[in-house]
């Protein structure tokens, strides 16, 4: 027992540093919203998911996922139904990085779409794939 009282601060560390490991997978349900850009491409080519890109106009017609549609975020909630009128089709949405797209997977579920993702790492991780860009 002295061994613990003594050393205190290792364990408060080892604690810590093992939460902060754990954080990223619990904070996104165990992961099981995110697929991989090999993920996404099995999605569309098997189960035909349609994908939908959350970034702004100028950032979708840079370039975005070939046969990607745009809604805006902040539009989501009002265009998604006119959009992908399935719920049960898979979604995978998209933005530059990952974090809109989470939060318009949270949108979608609360809309009642079954299955619905986030593009892991969006479209840097979906170029760093080599994977096709579609612009304009």
């Amino acid at each position: 027992m002295d061994f613990f009282v003594q050393n205190w601060m290792l364990f408060v560390v080892a604690i810590s540093s093992g939460a902060m490991l754990l954080w990223p997978t619990l904070g996104k349900g165990g992961g099981a919203d995110g697929v991989s850009p090999t993920e996404a491409v099995q999605l569309i080519n098997r189960e035909k998911a349609v994908v939908v890109d959350v970034c702004s106009p100028e950032e979708f017609s840079a370039g975005h996922v070939t046969g990607a549609k745009s809604v805006p975020l902040g539009e989501l909630e009002a265009k998604l139904g006119g959009v992908v009128k399935n719920k049960s089709v898979p979604v995978v949405m998209v933005c530059a990085s990952g974090m809109r797209s989470r939060r318009a997977v949270a949108v979608a579920k609360k809309l009642g779409y079954e299955k619905v993702y986030t593009l892991t790492g969006g479209m840097g991780a979906w170029r760093g794939a080599n994977l096709p860009v579609q612009k304009g």
